[in-house]
């Protein structure tokens, strides 16, 4: 009998955790994983992995309310975008190259060194004192935000089977959830009492917990049967140079579309269409194998096209993008409906902000609970899709007479959709890949995701600059000095109460208010138009079947730790008659 692979659970039904010949088993079926009672470590790694989440969670949401603060302290200009898009640029650039590391040297140095690069970069930012310095900081937590996600789903998919993970990914969503939800309100306090500074700074304790946790608790496995250097020359360097230039001439180019430069100007329109040019020869690069260019193909592509299979990948990969902009659309645009149309400080913002955030948790917890007891996803991807997008529509009657019960109702349609969709959709791209390249899958699928949020900042940026630049050219303004501060991204930077409320005229006070109610509407209208076309898109999907046997190199080095110490089964890899507790023979290979 063939050997069985190690992570694998075996036609027995015994599942192998990973390839040391020391390693546990324990002898049930492939559907009753989540009764194998877990150990202590198992969970330590959850909950690690879940707080080094929390941090870029916290500095996105803190950002929604300090943005404001941090422009007026340090202005930018038109050039305010790129306190986001610096660091959504680095993160998106950068998660492919590092998914590929994390498949040749391991998930654990992967795992601390990005920790890492998350707390510099939060310690120049706070200490910054001009823009640059602050962009420059910005880029370096991008880097570590997106190595944070990708190893935080690579590490989850090693330990828990496909059918399974959406119970583990709701566990560190919950983490991620808290982040998300506690973030404005932390990030509007620290403004209204503190300063804007700490809300980088606080980064850095919650980091030294979030790698000491790792340090202590995340060992794996990983095959170093070659030399080092040889693993380094297999690194895709030409095609992550390829995918880098065409994804940071994109962002250029939104950066500035609609505030600085017009949608149709050459500035826009050439690094644009550059972008999308180096983005179709980098997918020509990394299939050239295929298409006969061995000459030029790379030895391990960081992008294979074998992560689209079928249709459904195509669509689960579309909808990522689309979902996660409009997210990032509703994320970065709420608060500013909370300070500039109802006229709330930053702290009121965040705890209004509060109850929208927790609906997602349950609706998460709820979907992957479905998706384990079933195995199918669809329903809840079209369910979600649905909810969201009549959220959306809901969102765009708020006004400045909305009432606290209706903005409160309208207001919780939104985030329960998105809830179904946030842990749904791994997953769903996992199903038609093999377990082999998990790592590679959950890597482009992070990339993916994180070029929805760099979009799904600029373009309703765009959309609220284009709007405000209208209604003041077309009189909606009385105020000169009033219209002069709204034009060219000014809107966005002094989307506050205070700023509403600064102009002495009763009349010019209205006018503003509603200028940024009508932008606001605007936005809240296009997001209509994405979510829907995800909608449409999610009726071509099928259910792929979600595996309930595991394949991983990547194991943890003690299998005690995800089983428990009072395991007797154990087994040898690689038997010839058979896998069981009487097996002898160790697998090949070196995994250490």
């Amino acid at each position: 009998m063939a050997a069985e692979a190690p992570g694998s659970i075996s036609a027995t039904g015994t599942y192998i955790q990973n390839g040391n010949d020391d390693a546990d088993a324990i002898n049930v079926g492939a559907n009753d994983f989540n009764k194998v009672r877990k150990s202590f470590g198992f969970w330590a790694i959850i909950i690690g992995l879940g707080i080094t989440l929390w941090l870029a969670a916290l500095e996105n949401s803190v950002l929604t309310t300090a943005a404001p603060a941090i422009l007026d302290d340090i202005p930018m200009g038109d050039n305010w975008v790129w306190l986001t898009n610096a660091f959504f640029l680095s993160s998106a650039a950068f998660q492919p190259l590092l998914g590929q590391l994390s498949n040749l040297f391991g998930r654990r140095p992967l795992t601390l060194g990005v920790v890492a690069l998350f707390i510099i970069g939060s310690g120049i930012c706070g200490g910054a004192n001009n823009s640059t310095q602050l962009i420059v900081g910005r880029a370096i937590q991008g880097i570590g935000s997106g190595g944070i996600g990708v190893a935080l789903d690579t590490v989850v998919s090693d330990l828990v089977p496909l059918r399974y993970r959406g119970n583990y990914i709701a566990v560190i969503l919950l983490i991620y959830s808290i982040g998300t939800t506690t973030g404005a309100l932390i990030g509007g306090v620290i403004v209204d009492h503190i300063s804007w500074r700490w809300c980088f700074w606080i980064n850095l304790p919650i980091g030294g917990v979030s790698l000491a946790i790792t340090f202590a608790f995340l060992h794996v496995h990983h095959r170093r049967d070659t030399h080092w250097i040889d693993r380094l020359k297999r690194v895709d360097v030409v095609g992550n140079v390829i995918l880098m230039g065409g994804t940071t001439s994109m962002l250029i180019a939104i950066a500035y579309a609609g505030t600085r430069y017009s949608w149709g100007s050459w500035h826009t329109l050439v690094p644009l269409l550059l972008g999308f040019a180096i983005i179709f020869l980098f997918g020509v690069f990394e299939s050239s194998s295929s298409l006969g260019l061995t000459k030029i193909a790379p030895r391990d592509p960081v992008m294979p096209p074998h992560m689209f299979p079928t249709a459904t990948s195509v669509i689960i990969g579309i909808n990522t993008f689309l979902y996660t902009a409009v997210v990032y659309w509703a994320i970065f645009f709420t608060p500013v409906y909370f300070q500039s149309v109802q006229l709330v400080s930053a702290t009121r913002a965040g705890i209004d902000i509060i109850p929208i955030s927790l609906l997602g948790v349950p609706s998460a917890a709820a979907a992957g609970v479905v998706i384990t007891r079933w195995g199918r996803y669809k329903a809840i991807h079209l369910l979600g899709f649905a909810l969201f997008t009549l959220g959306m529509g809901l969102w765009t009657l708020l006004d400045e007479n909305s009432p606290t019960g209706e903005w409160v109702g309208f207001m919780f349609t939104a985030p329960i959709g998105a809830g179904l969709l946030l842990n749904t959709q791994l997953p769903a791209f996992q199903a038609p890949v093999p377990e082999t390249d998990q790592g590679t899958a959950t890597a482009t699928w992070n990339f993916i995701r994180t070029m929805g949020s760099v979009w799904g900042v600029a373009i309703p940026a765009a959309i609220f600059g284009n709007r405000v630049d209208a209604l003041v050219a077309a009189g909606a303004v009385s105020s000169d000095a009033a219209a002069a501060s709204l034009v060219g991204g000014g809107a966005y930077e002094r989307a506050t109460a205070e700023f509403v409320q600064s102009w002495p005229s009763a009349v010019v006070r209205t006018e503003v208010q509603h200028v940024y109610r009508l932008a606001l509407q605007r936005v809240f209208q296009c997001a209509i138009v994405f979510s829907g076309f995800c909608f449409i898109l999610c009726l071509f999907e099928k259910d792929i079947p979600l595996r309930t046997d595991l394949v991983t190199e990547y194991g943890l080095k003690d299998g005690n730790a995800v089983f428990g110490k009072n395991r007797e089964t154990r087994i040898k890899i690689g038997a010839e008659d058979g896998v069981g507790e009487n097996s002898t023979e160790a697998a090949s290979g070196v995994i250490e």
